[in-house]
């Protein structure tokens, strides 16, 4: 549509950063006149929503389409949700297919629309141990890009650019905003990265889960990976797809397998019946929870979610 583009960054390259402060979620109290003027940044779930909160800060007004706790692939939008599309100056979806009432939504607004997952290095759904760049070239793209730390740092550098290109005057302060959080990703990963060296040197750490979501951090992590469906589908959970997940997670004595927070476990219950596994408590994904839940921002929801995996793996 002519009013949907890509973003590609111009922040240039990124490094490799300490940890500094920042608050990603809400902002102070504003009076009327200040709330007014201020532009308004619509996104299409509250991952998106907290990331820009983050660089935004009380500069824009952020809102999310989906609310704490929704699934994303197969939302259908509210007329409220309409209204705040005709309110907005600038739209971010994450794109990749993960959105599948996109084009729904955008009949509905005039506003600009920025996919924020340009630049992206991505990855195929279904991910087949030693297979060619060929072999997985016509496989459809895993659109959970926001779990990598390092694919992060791409989602921030194009809200950066593009929320400088909406009020250029505070480009400065959303400059250092950016900087900031990039820091605090970067602080999440390398906790991570070094609590698993020790695991690590005992053998491989795997990641077993309902749904195909965790490719991309663990391909940042270098864990082994195996899911019971790659995407959100109508078999999911499937006889063939729960013995291959029984016979993983046997192979290779995976002691914790874990499910989303948006998403039926009962199938992955039959998994830790047959095996002995422990079933976690969930991972969250596509959602940041309610402010008293245990991923109320994007950064707890990584350190959340890695805290369970590592402790898991530890059993």
């Amino acid at each position: 549509m002519r009013n949907t583009r890509v973003l590609t960054a111009t922040t240039g390259a990124l490094c490799v950063l300490g940890l500094s402060s920042c608050s990603a979620a809400g902002s102070e109290t504003q009076d009327p006149s200040a709330e007014s003027e201020r532009p308004v940044v619509l996104t299409s779930f509250s991952v998106l929503a907290d990331m820009t909160e983050a660089v935004g800060g009380d500069l824009v007004d952020t809102r999310s389409i989906t609310p704490p706790g929704a699934e994303v692939h197969e939302y259908s939008p509210t007329p409220g949700d309409l209204r705040d599309a005709a309110a907005a100056d600038l739209i971010f979806f994450n794109g990749l297919g993960l959105e599948a009432w996109y084009e729904q939504f955008l009949s509905h607004s005039s506003a600009e629309v920025l996919i924020l997952t340009e630049s992206v290095e991505t990855l195929p759904v279904t991910r087949l141990p030693g297979a060619s760049a060929a072999e997985t070239a016509e496989l459809p793209v895993n659109p959970h890009a926001w779990m990598s730390p390092a694919q992060a740092m791409v989602y921030v550098e194009n809200i950066e650019a593009a929320l400088i290109e909406l009020t250029p005057a505070h480009a400065a302060e959303l400059a250092e905003n950016a900087k900031t959080y990039r820091e605090e990703i970067q602080a999440v990963w390398d906790r991570a990265e070094e609590r698993l060296a020790g695991l690590q040197d005992e053998g491989e750490v795997h990641l077993v889960t309902c749904e195909g979501a965790f490719s991309y951090l663990a391909e940042d992590l270098n864990l082994g990976e195996h899911y019971l469906w790659p995407l959100n589908a109508e078999d999911e959970g499937s006889p063939q797809q729960v013995e291959a997940q029984i016979r993983y997670v046997q192979e290779h004595q995976v002691p914790t397998i874990f499910c989303e927070s948006t998403v039926n476990d009962s199938a992955q219950q039959q998994v830790a019946e047959t095996t002995g596994a422990t079933l976690s408590e969930p991972l969250h994904v596509d959602s940041i929870t309610e402010p008293d839940g245990p991923a109320p921002s994007y950064l707890e929801l990584l350190e959340h979610d890695l805290d369970l995996i590592l402790e898991g793996a530890q059993r």
